[in-house]
């Protein structure tokens, strides 16, 4: 694992700045001894450049663990001094902004519960104010990017210049592989709107168990994210949260080494010209695909009309599920996912549908 690093003299600059970033360390600090054992571990594997720690955990119910709280802080002052390693923390509260920071914790994170409430953030934001502190701000439970690029302007008018992301999945109805489904798209969409933000993926919340872990950090590695942020504990099992998607240090260093890094461009001029024809084949095919689609379209208006004169709903259930169960059953001959055909149809139908209603209505 290669890592490019800054001439910045300041350690959480010079960590802040490698390529891939990896931070890890404990879901939630729980003893003195636990935070010291765990930081020495990560250190001696060479390969993390921040340790993290819960401090407030944030919990859905109450009753469960929410965190050993501000005594949990000296841990990591101390961790730092013993490791070299930058701390991380998440806050959630102006206090608990204030209370990092009076015990130098090196960068701040947003959680998801956090980034959904701007009432949340704009407090975080505010206690920032004045405060030269990276901060990391993960995207919200639900999967709204509105709200995580609120979260990134509310904190970047406090005069915060250092901004990452956090990709940490969204909860979804339906979602059983997953503790929080991916849904790789929405953080690609934001890439693409932030795209001199770095971005790390957070598997251990995407995954909620540790045997997917490592296949699902590698695909963030393949959708080139700026780094990973692991959750590591020397007794997994037995900690006092999320036991199931911690790995002890070691087998993190061994994830890691077995993930293929990959770059994010060649100096190879063949390579650039097989790519640029096989693109230019995308773009004619692509071409192709919007003037089907708007032909269909076309079609399914016509049929509003239809339906329209004769005074008939524009949902047809029988149709649809002919239609999805044929497009189903030819997607796995054309080696297409079942998943993506479901999806395709579906956004498909739904414009056919306001295509139609529009016409019913007008």
């Amino acid at each position: 694992m290669e890592q490019t690093v800054a001439t910045s003299p300041a350690p959480v600059q010079s960590a802040w700045s490698k390529r891939p970033l990896i931070i890890s360390g404990p879901c939630s600090a729980e003893t003195e001894e636990q935070v010291m054992e765990t930081a020495l571990r990560l250190a001696k594997t060479g390969m993390v450049n921040m340790l993290r720690a819960g401090i407030w955990k944030p919990r859905t119910k109450p009753g469960m663990f929410e965190g050993i709280g501000t005594k949990g802080l000296p841990w990591l002052q101390q961790a730092k001094k013993a490791t070299g390693l930058p701390t991380t923390v998440e806050v959630a509260t102006g206090k608990q902004v204030e209370d990092a920071l009076t015990f130098e914790v090196d960068v701040l994170w947003v959680g998801a519960r956090t980034t959904v409430n701007p009432f949340s953030v704009q407090e975080v934001a505010d206690a920032l104010r004045g405060a030269n502190v990276p901060v990391l701000i993960k995207n919200p439970i639900n999967p709204d990017l509105e709200l995580w690029q609120g979260a990134v302007e509310r904190i970047s008018r406090a005069g915060v210049k250092e901004i990452g992301l956090i990709h940490r999945g969204f909860s979804s109805y339906g979602n059983t592989e997953f503790r929080n489904a991916p849904m790789w798209h929405l953080a690609l969409e934001m890439k693409r709107r932030l795209p001199e933000m770095m971005m790390i993926n957070d598997p251990s919340h995407i995954c909620g168990r540790r045997d997917i872990l490592q296949s699902t950090a590698q695909k963030a590695v393949d959708l080139d994210f700026d780094g990973l942020m692991i959750e590591s504990h020397i007794d997994p099992d037995n900690a006092w949260s999320d036991a199931k998607q911690q790995v002890t240090p070691e087998r993190l260093a061994e994830m890691l080494e077995a993930i293929n890094w990959r770059n994010e461009d060649v100096a190879s001029p063949s390579f650039h010209a097989a790519l640029d024809k096989l693109r230019e084949q995308i773009n004619h095919i692509d071409d192709e695909l919007m003037q089907l689609i708007s032909q269909r379209m076309h079609v399914a208006e016509k049929i509003g009309q239809y339906k329209k004169d004769n005074n008939v709903t524009i949902f047809q259930q029988n149709r649809w599920s002919e239609i999805l169960e044929k497009a189903v059953k030819k997607s796995s001959k054309l080696g297409l996912s079942e998943e993506f055909i479901s999806r395709y149809m579906d956004a498909i139908h739904m414009e056919s549908i306001n295509r139609q209603n529009k016409v019913m209505n007008d």
